[in-house]
């Protein structure tokens, strides 16, 4: 076909050659096939039309993971309006300021899998849509002028509002061309095709579900099955059953391999699962070395992040590579790195150019200007190296680095040696200054209550770590502060736990 300058064209091939054939399954077990997906995306511009949607209109989908966000997604994209994802687990505070924002001329809620859903619903007093496709509610948006419509593929499809470490949220404008380049780039990277079977917890409202796992299903012409929220259950059931595809984030494979443990199996033994990715998080080479005993594959590792709509780089490793890069860059990406903001020789700041680099940050000129450098380097925030074969290892966020004595503590550096330890299901550091200085705090979620102290997890880490890498204080937690893909969000460390930092101050 002629080339994609929307990313609903993508969906054409498949309709053609294997219209019967299951595009998605949905998250109540339904399955919908590729003639279904279409006629489910020109059902939903028709409902978006009706509303008074047209080209540079926004449209808000406040949801969980489900066919209706596909159909609503490539319907903006029909229309030539942006699909604003956000997920329904946000506050109504929180919802309400990206509406603000995106002024979206109509809302769309997912009420049929997500109760937040339907109270955000109920009290926009939004009404139900006739569809066959699921559950779905819409009401009115604020409506602010249309922004204008681009040619080809320039045209904004998607915005995503970053989790963000520190004040508002920002709305990333990715083109249609960036998500068909991030779709080829994840569907060459995994080898994707006709009969891969893609299971989908990474949620949509997110650039990892979004790009690499909805964006590249629909290039491949593969089935991906969705999960409105991520359980381990449900997804070891999904492996026995023959996925053949995981992309996921470190959390969610701690949380499955835990799952399994308690049910008597150490391996997972699918004959069809072939491809295990990892993403949002540094690996460890001992929790890589675990992971890939239990699956029996590779655990491939890669590294992106919302503004690169998803991919910079990606590894190909054989399994028992003890590699615990994020690999080389993609093809058509480039990666440098500047080295006056690294405090050490050979590290610095990971910038990238090339067709993944998002359009900007929507309404604010100043945040984009210093996010991309006059000649089209993002920079990422992230500290990076690039070794003797080219591959890309991170080593934190400029952000992040905890400068203590002098010297200079990398997170993943002292996660990487807490989550050695058998009983520790993850792990997030983080400096909290302290008299002058930083502070190493680390906050451990564990296997069971009683499976570990603070006290031994600190003995453990005295022969992996010198003096001044060592945490300060452990704090064992039930859960870590997390975004819906998983990603635990370290700026909240403080606040969350505030009271047991005071409460249980030593000295």
């Amino acid at each position: 076909m002629s080339r994609i300058t929307r990313i609903h064209q993508m969906l054409t091939p498949h309709v053609e050659a294997r219209p019967e054939e299951a595009a998605i399954i949905d998250a109540d077990g339904t399955r919908y096939s590729w003639a279904d997906y279409a006629r489910a995306s020109e059902e939903a511009a028709g409902l978006m039309a009706e509303a008074g949607v047209t080209a540079g209109d926004r449209v808000l989908i406040v949801a969980e993971n489900c066919f209706a966000v596909a159909a609503l997604v490539m319907a903006a994209s029909r229309l030539s309006a942006w699909a604003v994802p956000v997920n329904a687990r946000l506050s109504g505070h929180e919802i309400a300021r990206v509406t603000a924002h995106a002024e979206p001329r109509a809302v769309f809620y997912t009420t049929g899998v997500s109760k937040e859903a339907r109270a955000h619903a109920e009290a926009a007093s939004a009404e139900a849509c006739a569809v066959t496709w699921g559950e779905l509610q819409r009401a009115a948006g604020p409506g602010g002028a249309p922004e204008p419509e681009e040619a080809g593929a320039d045209q904004v499809a998607v915005m995503l509002y970053t989790t963000g470490t520190t004040g508002a949220p920002k709305g990333v404008m990715l083109s249609h061309g960036n998500l068909v380049f991030a779709a080829t780039a994840s569907r060459d990277l995994r080898e994707l095709a006709p009969g891969d079977h893609v299971y989908g917890a990474l949620p949509m409202t997110h650039v990892f579900g979004m790009a690499s796992m909805l964006m590249a299903s629909a290039r491949a012409g593969c089935t991906v099955e969705l999960a409105a929220r991520f359980s381990a259950e449900a997804l070891y059931n999904a492996l026995t059953r023959g996925a053949t595809v995981v992309p996921a984030v470190p959390q969610m494979h701690a949380l499955l391999m835990a799952y399994a443990a308690e049910h008597g199996h150490e391996t997972l033994g699918s004959r069809r699962l072939r491809y295990v990715s990892s993403g949002a998080a540094p690996l460890d080479p001992a929790w890589k070395r675990k992971a890939e005993a239990f699956y029996g594959l590779p655990l491939q590792n890669g590294y992106g992040m919302t503004e690169t709509t998803a991919g910079v780089s990606g590894t190909r490793n054989a399994l028992g590579d003890p590699d615990i890069s994020v690999g080389p860059p993609l093809p058509g990406v480039e990666v440098a790195l500047d080295e006056t903001v690294g405090a050490e020789a050979g590290v610095g700041e990971v910038l990238t150019r090339g067709p993944h680099i998002m359009k900007g940050y929507y309404r604010n000129l100043e945040a984009t200007a210093q996010a991309i450098t006059p000649d089209g380097f993002m920079r990422t925030g992230d500290l990076g190296r690039i070794d003797a074969e080219g591959r890309l290892h991170i080593v934190g966020r400029s952000k992040e680095l905890i400068i203590r004595g002098g010297f200079n503590v990398y997170p993943p550096e002292v996660e990487a040696a807490l989550n050695d330890h058998p009983a520790v299901v993850q792990s997030a550091v983080v400096g909290r200054a302290i008299r002058g200085d930083e502070e190493v705090l680390a906050f451990c979620q564990i296997t069971r209550p009683d499976a570990v102290t603070s006290k031994e997890l600190a003995e453990f880490t005295r022969a992996q770590l010198t003096g001044y890498k060592r945490p300060s204080r452990i704090f064992i937690v039930d859960a870590l502060p997390a975004a819906a893909t998983g990603k635990i969000l370290k700026h909240k460390l403080l606040e969350v736990f505030a009271e047991r930092i005071e409460t249980e101050e030593v000295g």
